[in-house]
């Protein structure tokens, strides 16, 4: 039987790193709302483009880009995050463990010096998306790299080391977090994600208020089982690495 952790004390800096913009306000914006409403400085940085987020063959790709880029930032000020946002512009699809990229994320870590960084459970079985693998194992290679000086002595930023690694979709959660008050502003983050209403929420147009509900309606159920494993009303649930 898991030993679940629940509301940590809040954190003074963390950082999520993504595979995709909206990927962070999607599993955690809860959790960043409510830590950036008590103080914390909440970056969010983006591995990959966000090219491929589209189901329309003919669209201009470079404009996504630029749409995305531009919807991150905005769900990042919606859940009141006033650290970074950035973005490596990796290509959406191709996200590879490499040693270029290990460098750019720990160039990230040791900059913004988080107290907990939050990224994809590389680990989760049956997972489909290639890039959130990737973008897991990076995170986990570039914190070793970030606290250790000898990784990159070259880089311009000193070595650091996070308190703690939070690994969101887990498939053995050991960490809830209580979001009841945050849901509504988890919601809105994610509805600043204009260009993914339809792929990722089911919301065909403005128009589509059924669409919009059954969104609405699936956020809350997802607060809410994540909630029940610690008896609480809702919750974000992520396996919480305390040895780092």
């Amino acid at each position: 039987m898991t030993d679940f952790t629940t509301d940590r004390v809040i954190p003074a800096r963390v950082l999520a790193i993504s595979a995709h913009p909206d990927d962070s306000e999607l599993q955690a914006g809860g959790t960043l709302s409510k830590w950036s409403a008590a103080g914390c400085e909440v970056s969010i940085v983006v591995c990959t483009d966000g090219s491929k987020g589209t189901w329309n063959p003919g669209a201009n790709l470079a404009a996504l880009v630029a749409t995305r880029q531009s919807e991150q930032r905005d769900a990042a000020a919606a859940l009141g995050a006033t650290g970074t946002v950035g973005f490596c512009g990796w290509v959406d699809g191709e996200l590879v463990q490499s040693p270029a990229n290990v460098r750019a994320l720990t160039s990230w870590i040791r900059r913004l010096r988080p107290t907990i960084v939050i990224s994809h459970d590389p680990w989760k079985r049956y997972r489909l998306h290639p890039d959130h693998r990737a973008a897991g194992f990076l995170v986990s290679d570039a914190v070793v790299a970030a606290r250790d000086p000898h990784f990159f002595p070259e880089m311009e930023y000193p070595h650091h080391r996070p308190d703690e690694v939070w690994y969101f979709e887990a498939d053995e959660p050991n960490h809830v977090e209580a979001i009841d008050g945050w849901i509504e502003t988890k919601i809105h983050s994610l509805e600043q994600h204009v260009s993914q209403h339809e792929s990722t929420m089911g919301i065909t147009s403005d128009e589509d208020a059924v669409g919009h509900g059954q969104f609405v309606a699936d956020i809350h159920g997802a607060a809410v089982h994540c909630g029940a494993l610690v008896g609480i009303d809702a919750g974000e649930s992520f396996y919480r690495l305390t040895d780092v």
